[in-house]
């Protein structure tokens, strides 16, 4: 046991063991043992949090980069991320963080070490990323608390797989995230992901007006790309809300899974699919300047022109199209 460790919150004593009860996983784990997570452990009966205060990466970053297209666009944002993650997805892009338990790669950093950075670098907020900042709950928690109250913005970049009563904790201190939807698929989550989707499905309905939310979806070739597949998650999303901003991310081969990086043109029949029921929809990790583009969703004439993660222009005033007057759903 380390100096840094913290007890858990919410878990509960199960029969000898302790259960996790912070995550759909409900992992009961033995004395010494660690949940799915490889970041809360039994140490004598009571469930410890292992990354509390360690963090793999501190940077700056546009916002754009979570993605969030519609949040402060523009602007720059303190980045943190540990180690860790709920899920064991094979297709994970940063598998070499949050598919490790390596604590020794990490460095202490504490939640007022995390905001006066923040307000050094003249960052508007803090985001939580990097790895699944669920299972980084205490200090993600402690940290928002504190940045809400010198008046930063927390964001989170998420896999939504929590349960509700951690989640209606820490929602009210947080403004904006961005969350994957892997596929409307439950075996596709069960399989590929080790979790499942209906959890993920209520924590975006949840934060669906509470929270400013996008959401990502990385389109992976014959897993989740089909025309069926594709209109049956933008129907899913059409019917949260419309004006929830969707991201499509290309896909590229990465820790077990093998496949062929997904074609642009399997993105733009995607974004085709997604534009007739959305009004806000986006291709990444591909060079695609047309699909970085937020289009007014009556004219139709650019109102944020981006070239990469930089905007070139803004065609925004009062949260308004300055061609039309429609409203536009940027948080500004």
């Amino acid at each position: 046991m380390t100096n840094l460790m913290k007890e858990a919150m919410y878990w509960q004593p199960h029969n000898g063991k302790v259960k996790c009860l912070l995550c759909p996983q409900g992992c009961i784990i033995a004395e010494g043992n660690r949940g799915t997570c490889h970041v809360r452990q039994n140490f004598k009966g009571k469930l410890y949090s292992l990354n509390y205060g360690r963090a793999t990466s501190v940077s700056m970053d546009p916002i754009e980069k979570k993605p969030l297209y519609h949040f402060h666009p523009g602007q720059m944002i303190l980045s943190l991320g540990t180690v860790g993650c709920n899920f064991h997805c094979d297709f994970c892009q940063n598998w070499s963080i949050s598919q490790s338990d390596d604590l020794q790669a990490t460095e202490e950093i504490t939640p007022q070490q995390a905001v006066k950075i923040a307000r050094k670098y003249n960052s508007f907020g803090i985001s939580y990323t990097y790895n699944e900042p669920f299972i980084w709950f205490e200090f993600v928690l402690e940290n928002a608390k504190l940045a809400k109250e010198v008046g930063l913005k927390n964001v989170l970049v998420t896999n939504g797989f929590v349960q509700g009563e951690p989640l209606a904790e820490i929602l009210p201190f947080i403004d904006a995230a961005n969350i994957d939807l892997k596929a409307l698929d439950d075996e596709f989550y069960k399989k590929i992901c080790k979790g499942r989707l209906e959890p993920v499905l209520k924590t975006i309905k949840t934060m669906y007006g509470r929270a400013h939310i996008e959401l990502t979806n990385l389109v992976i070739p014959t897993l989740n790309d089909g025309k069926e597949k594709i209109s049956a998650l933008v129907d899913w999303i059409a019917s949260v809300g419309t004006d929830i901003p969707l991201h499509f991310s290309s896909y590229y081969p990465c820790y077990k899974m093998n496949l062929p990086r997904t074609p642009v043109s399997t993105l733009k029949t995607a974004r085709e699919i997604a534009m007739k029921k959305l009004k806000y929809v986006y291709i990444g990790n591909v060079w695609n300047p047309e699909s970085d583009i937020t289009y007014c969703p009556a004219c139709r004439k650019p109102v944020i022109t981006r070239r990469g993660y930089n905007i070139s222009d803004y065609k925004i005033k009062g949260g308004k199209c300055e061609y039309c007057g429609e409203k536009i759903d940027v948080v500004e």
